[in-house]
């Protein structure tokens, strides 16, 4: 009898003919009176080798990819005889080195479980977080998370546990539950991962941040262009509401707690907190200026937690282990771990979950292998487009929060875009301009004017004839940054001046400019 075969039904996978390959696995099956038992999973990350086909073996699970559907036949032969004789074998997958030496929490079930099985979720731990939280009490879960030192996932890296603790204290009939799932940074897809592929995960982390700071309802805010994530998450919203995890009495807590998805249209601001409470609450999302912060006024002038889809899965981990426990991932005031995405120029593009401290480098040249080009690396874009372009002269920078702003570089999102030596980063410079000109939500005048004059000063400096001229523009360009960073009122603008001042700090030759005319 064969042993069952494993095939991702993530949206990437798809893309590059998961669905082809798994009917002609079934059409070659019934050919060949084969007895073939294939589960559609979640996937484990590794796109490179989408499509990645499982199969059980008494060894563990062994890997065949990338496949396409020409390819079924000879992996079918393969396996009534001799698996590691074929092409696309690939051994032990737990045993790839790009697997085995990650630090997989948030990702463990990755390429394991369906994403709708809520028979495979509790296989590996699933709800033992919320059983645990219900056991304990509000006050001890608020407290589990604010030890575990988890911060947020989505930019600002702001404790978790004290905006818990501030909307558990605050006085309101009504309370929400917000999920920040509009991820819209350039090299990103950890959120739309762990949507697709471990729903229920989300799910559990929403329950129990409600339950814990008196909230009896959620939104999960996600961005249009997941369609498949917000189709998976329908449905798997009314499977734990069959099951019990949502509804009057959330795991037999005696306290309510119910959500739904909302689905935006596509406005990058809306990734921001405040944008995205006005455009859930049916206003165009324009950023509010704070004070009052979401924990004391937010969706509907309610207290509200604010939270992106990796912090909120996180906290089931933190309550079935135990705040120290995940404290034992990381350094320094970033603790835990981090599922950081390798996209653009890069030859093995994927999802890598490592505690902080591992440097760019590691990242980008051990699981990344390098340039898919071959070229030379010219720079990695760290924290999606509106983050610093890094060199390789700074790639050992260990990736912690406070270490990347000490070289004025963000973590962000975990997003990571490779380059090579032929792009060019005046060309880039002038992108992020116009990107946040087209982006801004137009209340504050430094993003809604200052983005546009910049993508002018840049068309000025790189059409200069002279040096006198370039340098003018280079001033302008220098304090219009300042301006930018320090008098917008959102990060939008307060952001664009990180790839802006890089590139223009690191590869001045892009801008016609000699090194000591960039610096800063």
């Amino acid at each position: 009898m064969m042993s069952a075969l494993y095939l991702p039904c993530d949206s990437l996978a798809r893309a590059v003919g998961a669905d082809e390959v798994a009917v002609a696995l079934i059409t070659q099956a019934r050919e060949r009176n084969l007895p073939l038992e294939l589960q559609r999973t979640s996937s484990r990350g590794l796109y490179w080798l989408e499509p990645l086909l499982e199969v059980d073996t008494t060894q563990g699970r062994i890997g065949f990819g990338p496949l396409t559907a020409a390819d079924v036949p000879s992996v079918l032969e393969a396996l009534q005889g001799e698996p590691s004789a074929h092409p696309l074998a690939l051994g032990l997958v737990e045993e790839l080195p790009y697997l085995k030496t990650q630090q997989r929490l948030l990702f463990a079930r990755a390429g394991i479980t369906r994403p709708l099985s809520l028979d495979d979720y509790r296989e590996h731990g699933g709800f033992e977080g919320l059983t645990r939280a219900v056991n304990i009490g509000g006050e001890q879960t608020a407290t589990e998370v604010f030890d575990s030192g988890l911060r947020g996932r989505g930019g600002a890296a702001f404790p978790a546990g004290i905006k818990w603790r501030t909307v558990r204290a605050t006085q309101a009939a009504q309370k929400y539950i917000v999920c920040n799932a509009d991820e819209g940074d350039s090299g990103t897809f950890a959120d739309r991962m762990l949507m697709e592929g471990d729903p229920f995960l989300l799910i559990e982390g929403m329950a129990i941040a409600g339950i814990t700071v008196g909230a009896s309802y959620g939104y999960i805010y996600v961005r249009s262009e997941y369609p498949d994530a917000v189709a998976i998450l329908r449905q798997a919203l009314n499977i734990a509401r069959s099951a019990g995890y949502l509804g009057a009495n959330v795991g037999g807590s005696g306290q309510a707690f119910d959500m739904e998805v909302r689905v935006g249209a596509g406005a990058y601001i809306c990734g921001e907190e405040t944008a995205l409470l006005d455009s859930l609450e049916g206003k165009r999302g324009v950023v509010r200026a704070k004070p009052p912060i979401p924990a004391l006024k937010g969706l509907f002038g309610l207290p509200t937690l604010v939270h992106n889809v990796l912090t909120l899965a996180s906290v089931p981990l933190i309550l079935a282990k135990g705040a120290q426990f995940y404290r034992d991932y990381g350094m320094g005031r970033s603790l835990g771990t981090m599922p950081f995405q390798l996209a653009g120029n890069i030859r093995h593009g994927g999802l890598v979950e490592r505690a902080f401290g591992l440097t760019l480098r590691e990242l980008v040249e051990d699981y990344g292998g390098g340039t898919a080009s071959g070229r030379p690396l010219k720079a990695a874009q760290v924290g999606g487009p509106l983050g610093a372009w890094v060199p390789p002269s700074q790639f050992d920078t260990p990736l912690d929060y406070e270490a990347f702003a000490g070289i004025g570089a963000m973590l962000g999102h975990g997003g990571v875009v490779v380059a090579d030596d032929s792009l060019d980063m005046a060309h880039m410079a002038r992108f992020a301009m116009q990107f946040c000109a087209e982006e801004s939500c137009g209340k504050c005048t430094p993003c809604r004017i200052g983005s546009t004059r910049g993508v002018e000063v840049i068309d000025r400096l790189l059409a200069a004839p002279d040096q006198s001229g370039r340098d003018e523009q280079v001033i302008i360009l220098k304090d219009l940054c300042d301006t930018l960073q320090y008098g917008s009122l959102c990060a939008l603008g307060g952001m664009v001046s990180f790839p802006v001042a890089s590139a223009l700090k690191h590869f001045p030759a892009d801008f016609g400019l000699q090194p000591s005319e960039a610096e800063q």
